[in-house]
């Protein structure tokens, strides 16, 4: 078996074979989303929601008429400081990344569970639009009560 392996004919049809299994996968875009989420609190008492959205084509051409919408923000819940819940790119690239930003202001107390945004792409070579989702993001305690740090106690101790 091993002088099977070792043998450089058996090798290069091992190579073949696993780079047309890779390439199998045809010449088609692949999106990858990732959505973060994170809460800072305002010396005002008030909270706001920091959103970004990063898009990544790990496919072999290009996706066209790329849109970005995230409208699991309830309007009863969160106001929109900066930004926009939606985007829309021309392209993107193969290899390439997008970049989406929004921040919100909370308007009360509440554990908010966001849903996946919605991406959707055109692939030429089909005629139906396509849809990829972005990771969700975990629970967010909107203006929950948090007891106040002693950060000067960490120095004290850690010192």
């Amino acid at each position: 078996m091993a002088t099977l392996i070792g043998n450089p004919l058996i090798k290069a049809l091992i190579v073949l074979v696993l780079i047309s299994a890779a390439t199998a996968t045809g010449d088609a875009p692949f999106i990858v989303a990732h959505k973060k989420a994170s809460l800072t609190r305002l010396k005002s008492g008030a909270e706001r929601v920091s959103v970004s959205i990063d898009i990544y084509n790990q496919g072999f051409s290009t996706a066209y008429d790329v849109s970005l919408v995230d409208d699991s923000w309830s309007q009863d819940v969160f106001d929109i400081v900066s930004g926009n819940t939606s985007q829309s790119w021309e392209r993107l690239d193969a290899g390439g990344l997008l970049s989406h930003s929004f921040e919100l202001e909370a308007k009360r107390q509440e554990m908010f569970y966001g849903a996946p945004a919605v991406i959707t792409f055109r692939i030429p070579t089909k005629a139906a639009q396509q849809v990829a989702y972005s990771t969700p993001i975990l629970p967010l305690d909107v203006l929950a009560e948090r007891p106040p740090e002693k950060k000067f106690e960490w120095v004290k101790i850690a010192g």
